[in-house]
């Protein structure tokens, strides 16, 4: 196949990856970024939160030491010399990726955006505008955070996530609004540096959508940590009043008012699509804002391919690289469908939560024969020696064929093990796979050889009634 001109709109985890890509299998690649390389994720999202969460729980970790026998003083927080530390993060790996780029041979451009006509892209930037002529298009422009009626993000009152993640001090009290992995991320990461958090859900619990045995450790964990949450509340409105915020909120039908330092919104995000110039192509988003695209990404315009947040749920930075991998080798003429049979979710709160597969709602839904088997770290030597015990693994089989349907977890370090769950799961993996293989000792992995033997009342380390 001859070499391609292809120009990809937008550079985060799923613009850059597909870019490198289609550099390295030979093609003609412009990337096109309005802002900072690496995207939302690197600059403002996955990779500067897990950074001050690490420091959240680092000060919990010491605060906790005299159980070992070490004696500390009180830690005290620098948060100029945090963000500093964050951003130094930041600056290199968005240097990388540009490193990346260019050292692949793609071309960059720093600009905003439009499709002008069939494979035409303008570009506007601080050097004047330009036309990019090409073969193929791959949008990859990722998702804006949502804003509520009367809660406009403005970064002073109303932070976003962007907002949260470059403080000037620790908000005495934090008021969060939505109770989803990012407002939940957040929200326990500003209790450890020291702010009181009150965190307002819409819907009966935390998390939706999560298997909710996990979820009622993660709510536990907010009552011992000091969070006030109010579910089946709605925010109306907030008003300053000198220092203050004072918030109205609507919690089953009764209207209430309370003081807060901050308001902090993340009631989800939203595809950018705007000002793309779809319409230019005949393109139409969803109600949502994500464009249809097929196994190979392609849009209905032939030409156009969508990647990441755009092109549909879920909205993660890993689901959107494995797409942009795809799209690169499809342009580039090789044989490739996205068809990941999974796509692993994990959450950075205290404990943190992994999932990948069904959950055990969803497994009943479908109407399969299921088997279960759960593993408390509380029974892990590797667990009590970090002094992490709260928590679990569980697996979801199916009965029939012994099949691993779903693994969660909750607990340490567990956004790192679900990995393994991801391949058994990729690969067609029995139960008895994961219960044979052989764990190192001591370690959290074993966790989920020993989830494995419960889901068959064969686990050695925790009591099993026998089943008859």
């Amino acid at each position: 196949m001859s070499k391609r001109k292809v120009v990809v709109i937008g550079a985060g985890p799923a613009g850059y990856v597909c870019g490198i890509r289609l550099a390295q299998l030979g093609q003609d690649v412009t990337v096109v970024e309005k802002q900072y390389w690496g995207g939302t994720c690197l600059n403002v999202g996955c990779i500067p939160s897990k950074a001050l969460i690490a420091a959240g729980a680092l000060i919990e970790r010491i605060k906790h030491a005299d159980a070992m026998g070490i004696q500390v003083s009180e830690p005290k927080l620098d948060v100029a010399k945090l963000v500093e530390w964050k951003e130094g993060i930041v600056t290199k790996l968005t240097g990388g990726v540009a490193s990346l780029l260019k050292n692949y041979g793609a071309k960059t451009v720093l600009g905003t955006a439009k499709i002008v006509g069939k494979g035409k892209v303008e570009v506007t930037g601080e050097g004047g505008n330009q036309t990019l002529e090409c073969d193929d298009i791959v949008i990859a422009t990722g998702s804006e955070p949502i804003n509520i009626p009367g809660f406009t993000c403005d970064e002073k009152d109303v932070w976003s996530s962007t907002g949260a993640l470059k403080p000037t001090a620790i908000p005495a009290h934090l008021a969060v609004i939505g109770g989803g992995y990012i407002g939940l991320e957040l929200g326990m990461m500003y209790a450890k540096l020291g702010s009181k958090v009150t965190v307002l859900e819409a819907t009966s619990g935390l998390l939706p959508g999560q298997e909710r045995d996990c979820v009622k450790v993660i709510e536990r964990s907010a009552k011992k940590m000091g969070i006030t949450v109010h579910t089946e509340t709605f925010a109306k409105s907030y008003e300053r009043k000198g220092q203050k915020l004072v918030m109205t909120i609507e919690k089953q039908g009764k209207k209430e008012t309370f003081e807060c330092d901050q308001i902090l919104s993340t009631v989800g995000r939203r595809p950018y699509s705007k000002d793309l110039g779809l319409e230019s192509v005949g393109l139409t988003p969803t109600k949502q804002g994500f464009l249809e695209v097929d196994k190979q990404l392609r849009t209905k315009v032939p030409g156009i391919y969508a990647v990441g947040d755009i092109a549909g749920q879920p909205m993660l930075a890993h689901k959107g690289s494995k797409e942009g991998l795809v799209c690169a080798a499809v342009i580039a003429g090789q044989k490739d469908e996205y068809d990941a049979r999974c796509v692993p979710a994990v959450i950075f709160t205290a404990p943190e939560m992994a999932s990948v597969g069904l959950t055990e709602d969803q497994v009943k839904e479908k109407g399969i024969e299921y088997k279960t088997g759960q593993f408390p770290f509380a029974a892990s030597g590797r667990a009590m020696t970090l002094m992490e015990t709260d928590g679990f693994v569980k697996i979801i089989s199916d009965a029939k064929t012994d099949e691993v349907l779903g693994v969660h977890m909750v607990g340490p370090e567990v956004t790192e093990l679900i990995a393994e769950a991801a391949l058994a799961i990729e690969l067609g993996a029995t139960v008895e796979d994961i219960a044979r293989t052989i764990h190192a000792h001591p370690t959290l992995p074993e966790a989920m050889m020993e989830a494995a033997e419960a889901v068959h009342g064969m686990v050695v380390h925790i009591y099993q009634k026998p089943k008859k």
